[in-house]
């Protein structure tokens, strides 16, 4: 930069590199000023046309705006026109889900596609927190995409199941409560080893014993597979409704599934219940045969 400015009346700024390269103090041109200006009183037309300036009065309200628009309003309005044209374009296949049972649905592989397609959100509203994202089971809740079934994996089981809700039920100590700690811990022995195909072997037999004498062959059957879906677990397989943690399973052979005292659940009694969503849904009647077929498709639908 020069030490002196041989230009003093040009209008620079006295900043002068290389001899001759300066910096120059002209105004903006009068369409850039004009410019600024207008921004400044568009600033003054969008606080009073649009909701924009809070007020002090304590209620974390604004101001309404001339115009009367809100970005709430504006989406629904949009959400009308969506939901009025997805209506008129799916009215048709609406009105077969509404009309057609589940088993007629599934038949139908046009309708389950669509069945499938429009229950992924429904599902992830109202199945995935219980249930996983896919059908793959958090902990503690049943899986949904593997053949295993407490109350049936045929689509109108299913349907039954979404409308009515489930309650699991299995006594404490066996279906008299009489058995003692050491009946369980036999029991529980012989229960790990059906999982494990040895259900007849010697080194379980007391426990066998016990199996029968505390009729838990009346619910899960003589062999450790139900004879029917009525909420009670296939022993012979390595699906655990719970765990499959020795000590877990001896706690529930102790303290049971869903056991009151006085309207109030005991102490270690598994909670196992699965709500009614016949008055959850919107629009219940078709919407649950919608998530009928989209469980009964995750994979292990009977």
């Amino acid at each position: 930069m020069a030490l002196h400015n041989p230009w003093p009346d040009e209008g620079n700024t006295g900043h002068i590199w290389d001899e001759d390269l300066r910096e120059l103090d002209n105004p903006p041109p009068l369409w850039w000023m004009l410019s600024f200006y207008a921004g400044f009183i568009m600033i003054v037309f969008y606080a009073l046309y649009y909701p924009v300036i809070p007020l002090t009065d304590g209620t974390g309200e604004h101001t309404k705006g001339m115009a009367g628009w809100t970005q709430v309003e504006e989406y629904k309005d949009d959400y009308k026109v969506l939901k009025d044209w997805r209506k008129a374009k799916f009215a048709d296949k609406e009105e077969k889900l509404a009309s057609m049972s589940v088993d007629e649905i599934l038949k139908d592989e046009d309708l389950k596609s669509y069945a499938v397609a429009t229950s992924k959100m429904l599902f992830g509203d109202y199945c995935a927190a219980c249930h996983g994202a896919g059908g793959q089971g958090n902990p503690n809740f049943p899986v949904l995409a593997d053949d295993d079934w407490l109350w049936g994996g045929k689509a109108a089981q299913i349907q039954a199941s979404i409308t009515n809700g489930r309650i699991g039920n299995m006594p404490a100590r066996g279906m008299m409560g009489n058995l003692t700690d050491e009946d369980i811990s036999n029991v529980a022995d012989y229960v790990i080893a059906l999982s494990e195909g040895k259900g007849n072997d010697a080194s379980v037999a007391a426990g066998k014993a016990v199996y029968t004498k505390g009729m838990c062959l009346a619910c899960h059957g003589p062999a450790g597979k139900p004879l029917a879906p009525a909420g009670a677990a296939n022993l012979t397989d390595q699906v655990w409704r719970f765990s499959s943690n020795r000590d877990e399973i001896i706690n529930v052979i102790t303290n049971g599934v869903n056991v009151k005292k006085n309207g109030v659940y005991v102490a270690g009694t598994k909670q196992a219940v699965m709500p009614s969503f016949k008055e959850r849904l919107p629009n219940a009647d078709v919407n649950i045969k919608r998530l009928a077929v989209y469980v009964h498709s995750l994979g292990g639908g009977q």
